[in-house]
């Protein structure tokens, strides 16, 4: 149904609106480079498709934002440190375009390996990101946002996009894609959204369908932890804080804790006291039924 560059358009009396699909950088690029010659502003937003509400409330934020909308789908290798991750990260193609053109996307970048790495994924640049690929992600995923850095820097070579929107649930991921604009020294501005959740508090992923419906309503202690640190940051120990949400993450089903963090929202180095002058942040990694689930809240 994609080939090179395709018209997609649904078949509804309710839709009108016509996304182009591009397989090849050099024909998307092309696209976008006349349409900057007319004076386009270019939003972005990335995704590795499996697409939820939180990814359309980017779309629906660049097309306030910018004239043209691109998304790009794409399940990037690079960025998985567990081939097995890699192979079980879900695939709803069909699902994500008709949600793209129901919801106004303008263009779409779906390509192959080949066309992100003609190099191959092992061809190897270094991201110099200092201390934030040390720490709780970077930690526990070695080599995750050197691969994330990997593909953005490809993604916005190509794109070149005015305006990148992208959630506040990957909250040091933001911090990364920050530290590369300004490594590469792209005229791009970061526009950063708030955590869109379910009605019980679960955080918006796609990695949510891995779960079952019980894991589902489980996994909502963790946003219940991370409420429960904010309503108590000013009277209780730090390190008292974490003891009972990871407690109360283990008695809920969850199998291990990787994180629980109170840092420094600006920076991410980890905070031992309350601290009236310092901006916070609480994030929180652990595992459900197999499935790794992040989380933050600002304090």
């Amino acid at each position: 149904m994609v080939v090179n560059a395709i018209t997609f358009k649904v078949l509804s009396v309710h839709l009108t609106h016509t996304m182009i699909v591009f397989k090849k950088v050099k024909q998307l690029s092309n696209n976008i480079q006349k349409l900057k010659h007319q004076g386009k502003k270019i939003g972005f937003v990335p995704t590795m498709g499996a697409l939820h509400q939180g990814h359309i409330s980017l779309i629906h934020l660049s097309k306030q934002q910018a004239d043209i909308n691109v998304c790009s789908i794409f399940v990037n290798p690079a960025q998985f440190n567990d081939p097995k991750d890699y192979e079980k990260y879900p695939v709803t193609i069909e699902q994500d375009l008709l949600l793209l053109e129901k919801n106004g996307n303008d263009l779409l970048f779906l390509p192959p390996v080949t066309e992100v790495y003609p190099g191959g994924v092992t061809e190897n640049q270094h991201y110099a990101l200092g201390f934030l690929e040390d720490i709780l992600e970077g930690k526990y995923r070695p080599g995750h946002f050197q691969g994330v850095c990997k593909v953005m820097d490809r993604l916005l070579e190509i794109v070149q996009p005015d305006l990148l929107f992208l959630g506040q649930k990957d909250y040091q991921q933001c911090m990364v894609l920050k530290k590369l604009v300004e490594l590469k020294g792209f005229a791009t501005r970061i526009v950063i959204s708030p955590t869109l959740r379910e009605e019980n508090g679960l955080a918006m992923s796609s990695r949510n369908m891995r779960l079952s419906e019980n894991a589902k309503e489980n996994a909502t202690a963790i946003y219940q932890g991370l409420q429960y640190i904010k309503e108590n940051v000013k009277n209780v120990p730090f390190g008292e804080l974490k003891d009972n949400v990871a407690d109360k993450l283990l008695k809920a089903g969850f199998e291990k804790v990787d994180y629980i963090e109170i840092c420094n929202a600006n920076t991410l180095e980890i905070i031992n006291k309350y601290d009236t002058s310092i901006p916070m942040v609480v994030l929180c990694a652990a595992f459900i039924e197999g499935v790794r689930l992040i989380d933050n809240l600002l304090l």
